[in-house]
């Protein structure tokens, strides 16, 4: 009928894993784009985690989870490498509460500790080897 809206899921369709070295967790790690599938079949050694707006917690606890979760259904433990781009309390405050369930699935969250300065601005940066 002319008022049926259709559900639209953007969410990574089932099928067979894909590897990758390196992946960048689109739209801020937000959980409408990224969910278990994603990590299930987007299967990669380091993941780049954006977010850094505490109001709207990003990072999503529910999409680092979904990392958790994923990557338990992996054949392989294969090591993970998750890089946060900033410093937020969600990630600290997942990285304490899964640490024992992180290092059984070999995930290794890498803090920066290097800065980089150009011009007028300075960030923190990581060092990525492929």
């Amino acid at each position: 009928p002319g008022n049926t809206k259709v559900a639209k899921s953007t969410a990574v369709p089932p099928g067979p894993p894909v590897y990758l070295d390196l992946v960048y967790i689109p739209n801020h790690s937000n959980s409408k784009n990224v969910d278990v599938e994603f990590f299930k079949r987007v299967r990669s050694s380091y993941y780049v985690v954006s977010g850094n707006d505490s109001a709207a917690e990003e990072p999503s606890r529910a999409v680092l989870d979904s990392l958790l979760e994923g990557k338990a259904q992996w054949e392989s433990n294969m090591q993970v490498t998750l890089i946060p781009t900033h410093d937020s309390e969600v990630m600290r405050e997942w990285y304490q509460e899964t640490h024992e369930k992180q290092q059984d699935l070999n995930i290794m969250v890498l803090a920066s500790s290097s800065t980089v300065v150009m011009q007028d601005e300075s960030f923190p940066a990581c060092k990525i080897e492929l």
